[in-house]
């Protein structure tokens, strides 16, 4: 059965994300920039890397780039932006050697995609076992509190020009929260995330053998409080 994120990050996507706001990318960047991750010319994985922003900004900040995603359209995309070596592959089957980055991230809310936590739990296992000794792990997630206490259930909004109906719930006793995406001829795509808290997300990072060494609260450096728009964990591989 096809799931949903392979339906979902194609043309349509493309259409009606086309840009993506660059300076948020620029944002996280920077302020890993600022971390003990970050040394000039370290080697960065950019999980789920999409059309390539982060991508982008991490090569313009002197990184050495690999870039992986499952969607040959979005990668097409990141391949007109940035010299970063791609890779098509499934965020549970990393085709990276153990060992070999200086820095790997999950932006973006580039995680929760899958059916149960056992996959979660492996692919977040598989992304921090590229790590070396001494490396860091990033992963940038929605704020589940804030997701569950203001979310919009329906709305209309104008996205690249086209108006689209978008509906929002939260499922499975709200461990989830699922969008729908309904276009005017008819088409509908859903993401369906799985909503961990900060400290469940610490819990994976420690079962795959990382020390969470920083929490922020948004892209530029804020700690992470109640209210944070974003969970950012930032997590050393001891050496």
């Amino acid at each position: 059965m096809t799931e949903w994120f392979e339906e979902w990050f194609g043309e349509e996507y493309l259409h009606l994300y086309p840009h993506r706001d660059e300076a948020e990318a620029a944002a996280v960047v920077a302020l890993l920039a600022r971390t003990p991750a970050w040394r000039p010319g370290g080697r960065v994985l950019d999980c789920c890397c999409g059309a390539g922003r982060h991508s982008q900004a991490f090569e313009a900040a002197g990184a050495r780039v690999v870039g992986l995603d499952l969607s040959a359209p979005l990668l097409a995309r990141a391949r007109q932006h940035t010299a970063a070596a791609l890779v098509r592959a499934d965020l549970r089957a990393l085709p990276i050697r153990p060992g070999s980055m200086d820095l790997t991230v999950s932006l973006f809310t580039s995680f929760g995609y899958f059916a149960d936590d056992a996959e979660h739990a492996a692919a977040l296992g598989g992304m921090a076992g590229t790590v070396r000794p001494g490396g860091w792990f990033a992963i940038d997630f929605l704020h589940d509190a804030v997701v569950r206490g203001s979310l919009v259930a329906d709305e209309v909004l104008r996205l690249a020009g086209a108006t689209v109906r978008v509906t929002r719930q939260l499922l499975e006793e709200g461990r989830y929260v699922c969008k729908t995406i309904h276009l005017a001829d008819g088409r509908r795509f859903q993401e369906r995330v799985r909503l961990f808290s900060p400290d469940e997300l610490a819990t994976l990072c420690a079962a795959a053998g990382l020390v969470v060494r920083h929490r922020y609260g948004d892209y530029h450096g804020a700690p992470l409080g109640p209210e944070s728009p974003r969970v950012i964990l930032l997590a050393e591989r001891p050496a």
